[in-house]
């Protein structure tokens, strides 16, 4: 496994998922036991190797500097080991995921992870290389989704909006799949991979799935590929991005000091000119005083 370590950064290019990456890590000697982060005032954090993750967290990390805090991050490339971590006390906090996705991995894996705040909201879309509209899609054509549960309906539901398939519509949004399609009149043919690979599959597919950051991250232009982009505002309490940790972590000065950092106007800032700006929008409705409240309800959501 490759790593480099910079100042508190370490980078971490990870190969497997799961526990496996988990030991791996240990191994290697690049996760911290977990410590009392308010006595040491240092915060271990693992974060998404993504922009829209790392670029504000390299900000935060500045401004908890300067207050006499330390922010150690860890930077990874899967979806599995950030949640794994945080609960198993290996880390403090991660950052890569919204609150769908968390639910779902807390239900199927046992694990009790929760947000602790809020940081930003990226609309998603389909968009294609190849044609200009959806009703242009042929029939058996190849259309990427999220191999994820929770983004997999997202795509779904999408597709189901705009006339491509229809869908059961009692399923709420973060547990549609495949089997509750109940029309497919032009055949897709449904190819699931992982989210983090939407925006470099589009040349392999007749369209895909993406979050917009994910389209222009991999230097598409937005309005020369999109067919049809999200406009349902009931989606943006699931798919909202969060900091998430150990529900005790609540309670602590540094949760409070992270969440100040994270939602400053410096940060905003940055969101609000990534890209050209209108690529994520900064979300700072999650806050630690509210997100055990919040976040209890929306687990319910699915119980």
């Amino acid at each position: 496994m490759n790593t480099r370590t910079t100042g508190r950064t370490t980078l971490v290019s990870t190969l497997t998922l799961g526990m496996a990456a988990l030991l791996t890590l240990s191994s290697c000697g690049l996760v911290n036991a977990s410590s009392d982060a308010d006595a040491d005032q240092t915060i271990s954090m693992i974060v998404t190797e993504s922009a829209p993750y790392q670029d504000p967290t390299e900000i935060v990390k500045e401004q908890l500097e300067e207050q006499g805090w330390t922010l150690e991050t860890t930077y990874v490339t899967d979806i599995v080991l950030p949640n794994e971590a945080v609960n198993n006390g290996e880390y403090d906090v991660n950052f890569f995921q919204h609150q769908a996705y968390l639910r779902q991995f807390n239900q199927d894996n046992g694990t009790e992870v929760e947000s602790l705040f809020s940081v930003y909201y990226t609309h998603s879309g389909i968009f294609s290389l190849e044609y200009d509209s959806l009703d242009e899609l042929p029939d058996g054509a190849q259309v990427a989704i999220p191999v994820d549960t929770s983004n997999n309906g997202r795509a779904l539901k999408l597709l189901a909006e705009g006339g491509v398939i229809e869908v059961d519509e009692t399923k709420e949004v973060t547990q549609l799949s495949q089997r509750d399609i109940t029309a497919n009149p032009k055949n897709i043919e449904f190819i699931e991979i992982d989210q983090q690979s939407l925006g470099q599959s589009l040349p392999d597919v007749d369209a895909g799935f993406g979050f917009i950051r994910s389209i222009a991250d991999a230097g598409y232009d937005i309005d020369d590929t999109v067919l049809l982009l999200e406009e349902d505002p009931e989606v943006k309490v699931p798919f909202t991005v969060v900091v998430a940790a150990q529900p005790e972590f609540r309670d602590t000065e540094a949760a409070q000091v992270l969440q100040e950092a994270y939602q400053s106007e410096e940060v905003q800032q940055w969101y609000d000119e990534y890209l050209g700006g209108g690529v994520v929008t900064y979300e700072g409705s999650i806050t630690v005083e509210s997100s055990a409240e919040s976040w209890a309800e929306f687990s319910k959501a699915t119980d």
